[in-house]
C-alpha cells in the first residue's frame, strides 16, 4: 500500500492505462491530495488499487461503487476536478 507521504509514488500510480482516468486522477493528486484528512489519503489511496475499468466506470459515471467510502472519494475527486477547472 502507498504511504500518505510518498506523493511522487501516488502521482506515479495516478498513471493508468487509460488517458481519462490519468486526465482526472493526477491532477486531483497535485492540487487536492495534501489537504486530505488521514482517514480520506487512506481512501484515495485504496482507490487507486482498484482495477482501471472499475475505476472508469465510476468516475465516468455509468456504474457506481459498492464501498460506500469508495464513492463518496469518487464524487470528491469529480466535483473538485470540477470547481478546479471553473476558475
Amino acid at each position: 500500500m502507498l504511504k500518505p507521504s510518498d506523493k511522487p509514488r501516488l502521482i506515479w500510480a495516478c498513471r493508468r492505462g487509460m488517458l481519462e482516468l490519468d486526465v482526472i486522477l493526477a491532477p486531483f493528486v497535485e492540487h487536492e491530495y495534501d489537504g486530505l484528512s488521514e482517514e480520506h489519503s487512506a481512501v484515495f489511496r485504496r482507490l487507486l488499487e482498484c482495477d482501471d475499468p472499475d475505476l472508469f466506470a465510476w468516475l465516468m459515471g455509468h456504474q457506481r461503487s459498492d464501498d460506500a467510502a469508495l464513492q463518496a472519494m469518487v464524487e470528491y475527486i469529480l466535483e473538485r476536478n470540477q470547481v478546479r477547472n471553473q476558475r
